[in-house]
């Protein structure tokens, strides 16, 4: 089923117009010499839309002035299509600040069609922007709904209906003929449709039919889709100078966003993000504050960079407020296919894991959060030693110097971190009672070089059953009559 979105930006926010704005300023952006918006200081002076310039000056004659800018404008419009590109590949720009998005092929991933509005308005409140959204099956028809204030229609029928009841003067080429339409009484689509085609596209032209047949679904619709770039280097001005880490999560939020729709459009997963604190520039420039997230596991999700982004802002100390962030995606790989496990892990899966990690090291620091890495030595004790669980550690090309016997013996899941020495009794090592050994003995011969080890492993059975790994020390050179001394060295689950 084809299905359109349909997203009508009525009012940009006012940082794409002024990006240094201050809240505590009157700042007003004029299109054509009259007022598009303005600060809530000026607001508060009494400064409205569609106001004169001359108006505004002399309501505020310090009130900053700025020109509406169609670049900054198209800047915005592609952060907010990158973001959408998480949910379809096929987004694009269409007339007055609009967005058209085919959803058809994405309604059963993201869980129908009401699941993925609340998502894409979630996003857009999150960008910092505010949305007309429609849903037609038809991508002209939802540009027509979401320019009239936003519906919901699904059915070719339905569409018809909801159109024929739209204002006459909502298509673009019909506008300069509204007086017209007006004074035959034509006020609406539907009314519009019942005129002659052959007049109406003599006075009118061609486009206003072109239009109209392509919204009530007559005519295919033809598209130049956004493509997302090789790479991915986001840019956000601040409104104001932020003094404190924690006040940026908002705005690297807004990057992450966009940086997880240019993951899915380009089936990628990132394993490593660079978001740098911008200060001051001019004279007393500094050198910005460079935040760096290494990932156990490459993602292309938003919510667990979000989290590991605010435990480490939280850290952070400024040395100087930050008036801007940069956002880098340095290292990607091919995004792996999901899982085909029938039944979920017990515990959840490896990424489940893998992201626990991850946020224990952003708040306690790499230094705190280990793994056991294998090493080539016979001593149980010093069979591994404890890495930072972000390191890489090639346990197979450990393992494999070791004898393939070695692996298959059984070990304890428990290794006292020292041996406890073992009282004697009736010629039996004795741990909360009498142990019996059940098991053929495994000799163990290492550190010749450094501090040489002679013992004798067996597997021990107390009388409640439970079983410990216990070994027996041989003292080479010792004298013939000397007693054998016996540790407890681990437990077995």
């Amino acid at each position: 089923m084809r299905l359109w979105i349909g997203l009508y930006l009525p009012q940009l926010p006012l940082e794409v117009f002024c990006p240094n704005w201050s809240a505590d300023k009157a700042s007003v952006v004029l299109e054509q010499e009259r007022v598009l918006t303005c600060s809530p200081a000026a607001r508060a002076a009494g400064v409205r839309p569609g106001m004169r310039r001359g108006g505004v000056l002399m309501l505020m004659p310090e009130a900053q002035l700025f020109e509406r800018t169609e670049a900054r404008e198209a800047d915005a419009l592609h952060a907010v299509a990158m973001a959408l590109l998480q949910y379809t590949p096929l987004v694009a720009r269409a007339e007055e600040s609009t967005l058209l998005i085919d959803i058809g092929a994405s309604l059963r991933l993201f869980g129908g069609i009401r699941a993925l509005c609340r998502r894409v308005l979630a996003n857009m409140r999150a960008l910092g922007f505010s949305a007309s959204l429609s849903c037609a099956p038809t991508a002209r028809g939802a540009w027509l709904l979401a320019r009239h204030g936003g519906a919901r229609v699904l059915g070719m029928e339905s569409l018809g209906r909801r159109l024929d009841r739209l204002p006459s003067a909502l298509p673009p080429p019909a506008r300069p003929f509204s007086s017209w339409f007006e004074g035959i009484g034509c006020f609406s689509l539907g009314d519009m449709r019942r005129l002659p085609r052959p007049g109406l596209q003599r006075r009118c032209g061609r486009a206003l039919l072109d239009l109209l047949d392509a919204a009530y679904g007559m005519t295919p619709e033809m598209f130049d889709w956004i493509e997302a770039p090789t790479t991915f280097r986001a840019h956000l001005e601040l409104f104001d100078r932020v003094e404190h880490a924690e006040a940026l999560l908002f705005g690297a939020h807004r990057l992450l966003l966009q940086m997880t729709g240019w993951l899915c459009a380009r089936q990628l997963a990132v394993e490593r993000i660079v978001l740098q604190l911008e200060h001051e520039r001019g004279r007393v420039a500094c050198p910005p504050t460079v935040i760096e997230i290494v990932l156990a596991e490459a993602t292309w999700r938003d919510e667990h960079l979000v989290r590991l982004l605010k435990e480490r802002l939280g850290k952070v100390a400024l040395g100087a407020p930050v008036i801007g962030l940069c956002l880098e995606a340095p290292q990607v790989q091919p995004m792996a296919p999901p899982s085909e496990s029938l039944f979920p892990e017990p515990g959840g899966s490896e990424d489940d894991q893998l992201r626990l990690f991850e946020l224990l090291v952003a708040r306690l620091g790499a230094d705190n959060v280990l793994q056991a890495a294998p090493q080539a030595d016979y001593r149980p004790e010093l069979a591994n030693i404890w890495v930072p669980v972000q390191q890489k550690i090639r346990a197979a090309a450990m393992l494999a110097q070791m004898p393939p016997d070695v692996l298959s013996l059984p070990r304890p899941s428990w290794l006292l971190a020292k041996p406890v020495a073992l009282l004697m009794r009736n010629h039996r090592p004795f741990y909360g009672s009498p142990l019996k050994i059940v098991s053929a003995p495994e000799r163990i011969e290492a550190g010749w070089w450094s501090e040489p080890q002679t013992r004798d492993y067996f597997i021990a059975e107390g009388q409640d059953h439970a079983h410990y790994w216990v070994y027996r020390e041989r003292i080479v050179g010792a004298a013939e009559d000397a007693q054998p001394r016996w540790f407890l060295h681990g437990l077995f689950g």
